[in-house]
């Protein structure tokens, strides 16, 4: 949903002593200039399930929705393999069938592949074989560790569940659950993308929340009064007061 906002001034001149704060609200009572049409949401999807790779669902809700047949990638199914192979722990596999469909890519893009390399450290600490584990990441991980401060940190932050009896109950036991590694296979594919130069290397509907996240954020620093999402999954509105 758009909103039509009045035009913003931040002019900090003062032609008196006492400073007046100014307020902007939004009229509630003011009906919408712009509505999104069903067509404009449901290509958003769209595109987003083919950006990310999910060949079938994009089929079966191009049928569902009457839309076009989408205009699939030529490596969509190779980019759904490997997807596949990082979201279920087979990271060696992964890294295989990247480097057979672009092999400078993870040359190149080095933080990528230290992410791979940490997904499959991961697997090792969840697996319980911690020996493996510290001597994977003093072979594999040290390097990048010493060349990189975010690499590095990372790297403690991993290392770091071994420490504990059970690493699924620890401090980082975010690097264990399924979004971890599912923004990894996000970031993985955006990365084939634009090695061929694709429009899009990330989803518009990623692109969207993001920018929604951050004009509220803007609004709020100069206390200005809006309609705010205050829930993304669930698209609720909070009205001002």
């Amino acid at each position: 949903m758009l909103f039509d906002f009045p035009k913003m001034s931040f002019d900090t001149s003062n032609n008196s002593s006492n400073k007046e704060e100014r307020k902007y609200y939004h009229d509630r009572n003011k009906p919408d200039d712009l509505q999104i049409s069903r067509t404009d949401m449901n290509m958003l999807i769209m595109n987003y399930l083919v950006t990310e790779g999910f060949k079938e669902a994009a089929l079966k809700f191009q049928q569902e929705a009457g839309l076009q047949e989408p205009a699939l990638c030529s490596s969509l199914d190779e980019r759904i393999m490997i997807r596949e192979a990082v979201q279920s722990g087979r990271i060696p596999d992964a890294i295989a069938m990247v480097n057979a469909l672009h092999p400078e890519l993870l040359d190149t893009d080095r933080y990528l592949y230290f992410h791979l390399q940490q997904l499959q450290l991961l697997e090792l600490i969840r697996a319980g074989r911690a020996e493996e584990a510290l001597a994977f990441a003093s072979a594999t991980l040290a390097e990048a560790g010493a060349n990189d401060n975010n690499a590095l940190t990372e790297l403690e932050r991993s290392l770091a569940l071994l420490a504990f009896p059970d690493p699924h109950a620890s401090p980082f036991a975010d690097l264990l659950l399924p979004s971890h590694s599912q923004k990894i296979a996000s970031e993985l594919n955006a990365a084939i993308l634009k090695m061929e130069n694709q429009e899009y290397t990330n989803p518009k509907l990623c692109s969207l929340l993001r920018m929604i996240l951050w004009s509220q954020s803007e609004l709020d620093k100069h206390n200005i009064k809006y309609p705010k999402m205050t829930d993304l999954a669930n698209a609720t509105i909070e009205q001002p007061k």
